[in-house]
């Protein structure tokens, strides 16, 4: 573990922008890029978007229970008016501005297709809301993964140009020792070829660190400019025994906000399957209508209203109300499906991260004394070889299996972040350990 701490810092170190006047930039850190990923990324916005449109379709589907109300008016004007001679009394028929008013109210006294409709909405609703903490969640497990290549790419870019220093630390030595008649020009051929070597490594590895650093900017809606800061948290507990992740996995269908969304999307079927059935009952709607004019006429009466009660009762509709409800037990029968295939999956997902946690902790172990055996090796081989005790080829051997060593432990480092991050998305946790 020590070397790992020495390579964290050294990075840490390494990162760090040069002193600017007037201005610092802090480190980004992987919970804040958590955090802007989640406010931020269109994938989450928008589905808080279709959250926000099932909650009102339960609005609408609330307003089937609900009277309506209508209002409107009328104005016309004549170019003469229209009378006629009752009696002593001269009537206005038709006057030369008739205003007019009519209002309409209609309630549904009974319908049973509303009660299906209105659970299949509710139910719905609480399966996007899930949907839309869980695309928070899944965002969030891109913007770390991102964070976490970012950083690691960047290490390999930090070992590329320890390399390089000591390929032309190497090629120094070699011109002084053939100009003194202490080595061939050979090893001179060598050593450049080394460093351009060394330095095409470098431009590759640079060239990956910044095109992850992209990806990651794209995944939290603004560029990253600034260095990333380590997440010690992470990895401290990465490194923990994979025992101590058991308890984990008890509570994981009741964490996971995608298991949970399925088995609603379950009951919304069913309520939607129900809905044919409530076909077979008559609807009752009541309805009542008053209108209002200035122009009396013979009754003369300027107000008028009167009450209807509908009853609709169709007995024979070609067999829509069947066919619908076949179809709509194949959907869910098909969403049950579908959701047992989700369950069965979490407790593979649980065993498969945990198992990727061991191996990444001991790839990790592995990969600490592999960089302390190399660089040792890199130092004999470089003491030797001024010495005149060993030759080019195996000082450019060292340089290189240092190099891999150090790439090898960067990756692991990389490795054992994200198994992490794998079993906390298993067992329906976000990111950051925490419960959605």
């Amino acid at each position: 573990m020590c070397v790992w701490l020495a390579l964290c810092a050294h990075d840490a170190r390494a990162q760090e922008p040069g002193p600017t006047p007037g201005a610092t930039q802090e480190p980004l850190t992987l919970e804040r890029a958590v955090s802007l990923a989640a406010e931020n990324n269109e994938s989450a916005l928008s589905a808080a978007a279709r959250s926000e449109a099932a909650r009102a379709r339960v609005s609408r589907a609330l307003a089937f229970f609900l009277p309506r109300l209508t209002l409107n008016g009328s104005y016309t004007r004549r170019p003469q008016e229209s009378t006629r001679q009752v009696g002593d009394q001269t009537v206005v028929l038709q006057r030369f501005n008739a205003l007019g008013a009519n209002a309409v109210a209609r309630i549904t006294l009974f319908d049973a297709r509303g009660f299906p409709l209105y659970e299949a909405a509710k139910r719905d609703d609480e399966a996007t809301a899930l949907d839309a903490v869980e695309a928070r969640r899944q965002v969030g497990f891109q913007a770390a993964n991102a964070f976490l290549t970012t950083l690691g790419r960047q290490q390999v870019a930090d070992a590329a140009e320890r390399r390089l220093a000591y390929a032309k630390q190497s090629l120094e030595e070699a011109r002084a020792r053939a100009q003194a008649g202490l080595a061939s020009t050979n090893d001179v051929t060598r050593a450049e070829l080394d460093v351009a070597t060394a330095q095409s490594q470098l431009a590759d590895a640079v060239g990956n660190a910044a095109e992850s650093r992209l990806e990651l900017g794209y995944l939290l809606v603004a560029p990253v400019q600034e260095p990333l800061a380590a997440p010690e948290t992470l990895f401290s507990e990465a490194s923990r025994p994979v025992d101590s992740f058991a308890g984990l996995a008890e509570n994981a269908l009741e964490r996971r906000p995608d298991i949970l969304s399925s088995k609603l999307r379950v009951e919304q079927q069913k309520a939607l399957a129900r809905e044919p059935l409530a076909r077979l009952f008559p609807s009752l709607t009541a309805s009542a209508q008053g209108s209002a004019t200035n122009e009396a006429g013979l009754t003369g009466n300027t107000f008028n209203g009167f009450l209807t009660v509908d009853l609709t009762w169709t007995l024979f509709d070609g067999g829509e109300r069947y066919a619908d409800r076949r179809e709509r037990l194949a959907l869910t029968r098909v969403q049950e499906l579908d959701t047992q295939a989700r369950v069965r999956r979490v407790d593979v997902a649980v065993e498969s991260a945990r198992v990727s946690l061991r191996t990444a902790q001991a790839a990790l172990e592995l990969g600490e004394v592999a960089v302390k055996a190399a660089r040792q090796n890199a130092e004999e081989t470089s003491i030797l070889y001024r010495q005149g005790l060993a030759t080019s080829l195996a000082l450019s051997d060292a340089q290189v299996r240092l190099f891999e060593a150090e790439v090898s432990l960067a990756q692991a480092r990389y490795s054992l972040g994200s198994a992490l991050l794998e079993l906390r998305a298993a067992v329906g946790l976000d990111p950051l350990g925490k419960e959605p």
